[in-house]
């Protein structure tokens, strides 16, 4: 972790305004920062067991810190409150962490899969979101917030400075079919290009462009074996436990698969995350969680054909290019012209909208997966 800078640009009453590289996310980062600097002041601390370092938070200066749920023993929490930090202890009783300093990883949301989906951190987080969501408790969306916020800074870290480029798609797309290996495809094709995939992190398309970055360092003949085995277990219907299993079998047999971002949403309960994105930024407010999306494609967006869900993220990354709001339009391709044109005839809009400005000469329609990544190239000049 990058060192404070010696004079730290100040907010209100001189508090210095945080920043990334004062944010600390594990314990490895807070031995480093207290041998390096020997001082806490001004930093946040984010979800880390802090019960092992007792002695030094009696000893370290923690002024202007603040402890956003780190377990810690009562007598450190008294002396880091004296020297004023601020200590938000951790919410018992919660199947997510609130203050979460990381993306979430596979590993991680299907834990305990072996007992079957029903018993993961993913299922039980969004039985949670549904016991809470409409009960009007302030407390519950109040942690909903703070999570979701959380992720967002963790997502804005990850990606800063990075190439990255949205693949969208509907979550009906079965393994096993043509289109499905299309969409693999060109997840592989645009991690080997040196961009990073982002998709929605759910089934279908996006599962399949999430496979495809993680066969990127691996020979042709890996992917084509790893749809051959996905295809057991076509939809996560009826089974997400099985659909889930037959992933994470592709990830034991070929481990340390490229890397790419799904940023799903439990507020889509009947979409489980996928397991062959390696971070997953999962929110509860789907809003935040669209937007949030969309803003970080830099580099472009290919959509794949796909329903309402698909055609509300072409219109919404279609907005700000229209008034330049992020600033210079970036890249849209869409894939498929029958579908585009005559099942959903989004096309057509999306054209009138464009023309005369300066989206105009950033918008593309193909009829072939293939065709996807040289037009994106293109469009992106």
């Amino acid at each position: 972790m990058p060192a404070p800078e010696s004079s730290a640009p100040s907010g209100r009453e001189g508090t210095p305004v945080a920043s990334h590289n004062r944010e600390i996310e594990s314990l490895a980062e807070f031995d480093e920062v207290v041998s390096e600097h020997g001082s806490l002041a001004h930093y946040r601390v984010q979800a880390v067991d802090l019960t092992d370092r007792t002695k030094t938070l009696l000893s370290v200066d923690s002024a202007g810190a603040v402890f956003l749920g780190c377990p810690m023993d009562p007598e450190a929490a008294a002396a880091v409150r004296s020297t004023g930090a601020l200590v938000f202890p951790p919410v018992p009783g919660l199947p997510f962490d609130p203050y979460r300093g990381l993306l979430y990883s596979p590993d991680e949301l299907f834990a305990s899969l072996d007992a079957g989906y029903e018993a993961t951190p993913d299922a039980l987080a969004y039985g949670w979101f549904q016991r809470t969501k409409s009960d009007g408790d302030v407390f519950a969306s109040m942690l909903r917030a703070i999570h979701d916020d959380a992720v967002s800074d963790a997502l804005d870290e990850l990606l800063a400075g990075v190439r990255v480029v949205g693949v969208m798609g509907g979550h009906a797309m079965e393994r096993g079919t043509t289109a499905y290996e299309g969409a693999a495809r060109l997840g592989r094709d645009l991690t080997r290009a040196d961009f990073t995939v982002a998709t929605g992190g759910g089934p279908g398309a996006m599962e399949a462009a999430n496979l495809g970055a993680y066969a990127a360092p691996f020979d042709d003949g890996m992917l084509a074996e790893a749809l051959q085995l996905l295809a057991g277990a076509p939809s996560f219907r009826p089974s997400v436990t099985d659909w889930a299993r037959a992933a994470f079998e592709v990830r034991e047999r070929w481990p340390a698969g490229g890397t790419s971002v799904g940023i799903p949403t439990w507020f889509y309960g009947h979409e489980p995350p996928n397991a062959f994105a390696s971070d997953i930024a999962k929110y509860f407010a789907n809003a935040t969680r669209e937007d949030g999306l969309l803003a970080r494609c830099t580099a472009g967006v290919v959509f794949l054909p796909g329903a309402a869900g698909t055609i509300q993220e072409i219109f919404d990354n279609a907005t700000p290019n229209y008034y330049e709001s992020r600033g210079e339009p970036t890249p849209m391709v869409l894939v498929d012209k029958a579908h585009w044109t005559e099942k959903h005839p989004t096309w057509p809009l999306l054209q009138s909208l464009a023309r005369d400005r300066a989206m105009e000469s950033r918008i593309a329609l193909v009829d072939r997966i293939e065709q996807a990544p040289e037009v994106l190239k293109r469009l992106r000049g």
